[in-house]
């Protein structure tokens, strides 16, 4: 089951040919010259690579190995929060060096009062941004448009990410071969970061990568950038890097990796099953085309490590969205993503994707067998390509032994636009004729009216397939976004049609119209407000406006928010209240036995919340949604909780509890989790996550044990146990019996040649 938030957004009007219109002309407009960022590269600011020569860097934190006593460095960074364009708290010092086969990074984060760093993660992908981190953001094409994100902790926690969205998001999911390790002193921490360079793609012949890099001082909610220090302008956009020049003939080796993997598994798949067990190999090999360009084959593909999906509730009719996790898809999956407004390739966002590899391989939430896969991604000159294909195996009697495939395209045009292409073919149940086909092109430029941010986009789908729903199959769309520090302005329009059903893809409401317009406004008061020292107020007005393709309304969404206050400590407190409107052609059944029937209803919901700032030993949040719903109430309770008594463990929960009352029954859905967490080392990790939910009356834990012991091997021990509340009979008592559970041991090694 799954909580999901309805897209904010509110009523549009018909004169979208005239706003697209009119932002276009102004984005073509002449832009005022561009803030000097100074540095040696046509403004840009630049850093020397520098040369490893004889003794190899030992990656330990302690910079103290000679190579760094004899390259350039950048001196510091320039504050961006809380104040702008100020010298930041710290110092940061950065070097580089490379001997050809890797690029080291060496920085020193200095620190007034070492005692108060922020830090308590050190688990491999921790989300780090609430602890003191530093980022790396490597432009390995230097095409502003793509990139790899690389964070690093105090207690050497490492992260990684792509660059998504144009760089207004990552992609989380994607994990890299690198190493990282810190020291701390009395004058603050140290990190040396070692990428290899078979770890990257690039392009070939360039001469410097855009580079860029940010420290957090979370105690004082400090933010430091080195290049485009500029509010406006995020961390992953990697059009406002600088430059690391210098780069040497980077040795890539015949550019092969061999990777196979063992796994060894027992239990029982449901209760009255029998004890089974099974050991299973798999391999993955990649070979470079050039330097730029990745081919991957699978083979018995095997996904053990892969964690769970989270519980959530569901309050709408539509399906939920889950985002990918495995690996073999997550690679070079930022070439797929299409379409300026919807939904990655990897399913982290959107109510549309044309392409969804986890409709590969899954069916149902059974997995299906993957026999064996081939992809290619990369990009050659100004052109992004990917391509994978995957045969599946069967389950039971469903015919799931299917071939199915994508291609994508992608043209970058101008200084920061592109436009492509993309198509799908086959379907996971095996349907005859089944195609998607669509193009989008996407303008983007960082210099609009001067130094401002501006996107507009427009994509065209078409999908067929035997036996097909009769009726509209086919899906347009056009996003003007302005995305910026202190207005964040963005109107989405889009038609799906009401047969428009991608075999490969996710869509969550076919057959509407659907606009949104949402503004943001995020000022700094000067002033105490309410006695309450303010850094940001964050101001919205959301507006969602639903038709079907009759322009009769479907439903409506006004979300305002009078008060988003993050205060200078860092905790923070919200308010809203949220009009909303549902036209049902067909009952709709909410919880079991609860069915509201067909009718247009009219309600107002509220919202208070209030969370602790992450950077406190005990955080979290509490958030309690109540007013009308349909014919009736609906409370819901949704909250967050974190406790970190030292990096060695941590612990955090979360649970939501939706009680409605209504005219046509009363219904309470509850989900519960729970997740310790024992971190004895960057490199291994006790992960426990417990779950129940009054749906399915069932609890479930996902035990995952995680040792990287080399860069290139890992070893996992997974436990799931699930047990079932049985409805009792009356004037019994309620009991839980088994489900199912099941052991995996999975270790993998990787060869480099």
């Amino acid at each position: 089951m799954s909580l999901r938030r309805s897209t904010n957004g509110a009523p549009a009007t018909r004169s979208l040919p005239s706003l697209l219109w009119f932002l276009s002309a102004l984005a073509v407009c002449p832009a005022s010259p561009v803030r000097a960022q100074g540095g040696s590269a046509g403004g840009l600011p630049t850093l020397r690579i520098g040369a490893i020569n004889g003794t190899p860097i030992r990656v330990d934190g302690r910079l103290d190995d000679t190579a760094w006593t004899i390259v350039d460095s950048i001196a510091n960074l320039t504050q961006i929060e809380p104040v702008e364009g100020s010298p930041p708290t710290g110092r940061t010092v950065v070097r580089v060096v490379s001997d050809g086969s890797q690029v080291v990074f060496g920085i020193r984060a200095y620190d007034p009062d070492p005692g108060r760093i922020t830090s308590f993660s050190r688990n491999r992908d921790a989300s780090l941004t609430s602890e003191d981190h530093v980022r790396l953001v490597l432009d390995t094409y230097r095409d502003g448009r793509s990139g790899y994100v690389f964070i690093v902790n105090p207690y050497g926690a490492r992260y990684d990410a792509l660059v998504a969205n144009q760089g207004e998001g990552e992609n989380a999911q994607w994990d890299g071969i690198w190493e990282a390790a810190t020291h701390r002193d009395s004058v603050g921490w140290s990190v040396e970061v070692a990428i290899p360079i078979k770890s990257l793609l690039f392009k070939r012949g360039l001469a410097a990568w855009g580079f860029n890099v940010e420290r957090r001082i979370q105690r004082l909610l400090e933010s430091s950038r080195w290049a485009s220090p500029d509010r406006d302008v995020k961390i992953n956009m990697t059009s406002g890097a600088g430059l690391l020049s210098d780069l040497p003939a980077f040795d890539l080796g015949a550019g092969i990796s061999v990777r196979p993997s063992i796994t060894s598994s027992i239990g029982k798949p449901v209760s009255d099953a029998s004890v089974r067990s099974d050991v299973s190999a798999s391999l993955d090999i990649t070979r470079r085309v050039g330097a730029n360009t990745l081919s991957s084959l699978t083979v018995n593909t095997d996904f053990a490590e892969t964690e769970v999906d989270s519980r959530r509730t569901n309050l709408t009719r539509f399906p939920l969205l889950f985002p990918e996790k495995r690996t073999f898809f997550l690679e070079g999956s930022d070439i797929f993503d299409f379409g300026l407004g919807l939904g990655n390739s990897s399913g982290s966002s959107g109510e549309l994707i044309p392409f969804f590899s986890r409709r590969i391989g899954l069916l149902g939430g059974r997995e299906v067998p993957l026999r064996a896969g081939l992809k290619l991604a990369g990009r050659e000159g100004s052109t992004n390509f990917g391509a994978l294909v995957v045969r599946t195996g069967d389950v039971d009697t469903l015919p799931t032994g299917n071939t199915v495939g994508v291609l994508r395209v992608k043209q970058n045009v101008m200084r920061e636009s592109s436009i492509g292409a993309i198509a799908t073919l086959g379907d996971p149940l095996g349907r005859a004729n089944s195609w998607t086909a669509g193009a989008d092109f996407t303008f983007q430029t960082s210099r609009f009216r001067g130094d401002k941010n501006l996107l507009a986009g427009v994509w065209g789908l078409a999908m067929d397939r035997e036996g097909r729903a009769n009726g509209d199959a086919h899906a347009i769309g056009a996003k003007v976004d302005y995305p910026n520090d202190l207005w964040d302005i963005a109107f989405t329009w889009k038609r799906v049609g009401d047969a428009f059903d991608p075999s490969l893809g996710f869509v969550q409401r076919p057959g509407v119209h659907a606009m949104v317009l949402n503004i943001t406004n995020t000022p700094r008061p000067k002033q105490p407000i309410l006695g309450l020292r303010v850094r940001q107020m964050t101001n919205e007005w959301f507006n969602t406006v639903v038709t079907d393709l009759d322009g009769k309304w479907e439903s409506y969404r006004i979300f305002l928010a009078p008060v988003n206050w993050r205060l200078e400590n860092g905790d923070r407190y919200e308010v809203n209240v949220v009009p909303t409107g549902e036209r049902l052609t067909d009952p709709f059944e909410i919880a079991d036995g609860v069915v509201i029937p067909a009718g247009s209803y009219h309600w107002k919901r509220y919202r208070l919340e209030a969370a602790l700032a992450a950077k406190r030993k005990f955080s979290g949040q509490f958030t309690w949604w109540f007013g009308d719903f349909y014919s009736g109430t609906l409370d819901e309770f949704i909250a967050t909780a974190s406790w970190k008594p030292s990096a060695l463990f941590i612990m955090e929960f979360n649970a939501t509890r939706n009680v409605g009352r209504l005219a046509e029954g009363d219904f309470t859905q509850q989900v519960i989790g729970t997740r310790a967490r024992l971190n004895i080392s960057p490199d291994l990790q006790f992960n426990s996550y417990l779950q129940y939910d009054n749906g399915t009356d069932s609890f479930g834990s996902n035990t995952r044990v995680r040792w990287t012991f080399s860069p290139v091997g890992e070893v996992f021990v997974v436990y799931n146990h699930n047990i079932r509340e049985l409805l009792p009979a009356p004037g019994t008592p309620r009991e839980w019996r088994f489900d199912s559970n099941q052991l995996l041991v999975k270790l993998q090694y990787a060869w480099r040649y």
